[in-house]
């Protein structure tokens, strides 16, 4: 389960991304991480794994946010 193991480390990285890029860059790895872990859902139907997708998300909606600025 090391797809499990990156999305657990992800989570509790600081997300103070001071480029760009660096924000476009985690927001890929995050959505990476969110399509594996769901294609392990699919097989398992673990309650824990869709508790961490929807964790997940929270923090990719927030750096998207983030990303797209204020109109």
């Amino acid at each position: 389960m090391e797809i499990i193991d990156k999305a657990l480390e992800f989570e509790q990285r600081k997300h103070t991304f001071k480029t760009t890029s660096e924000r476009i860059e985690s927001s890929r790895e995050v959505k990476s991480l969110i399509l594996s872990i769901n294609d392990i859902y699919k097989k398992e139907k673990d309650p824990e794994l869709m508790d961490l997708m929807k964790r997940l998300t929270a923090i990719k909606q927030k750096i998207e946010k983030r990303l797209k600025g204020r109109p």
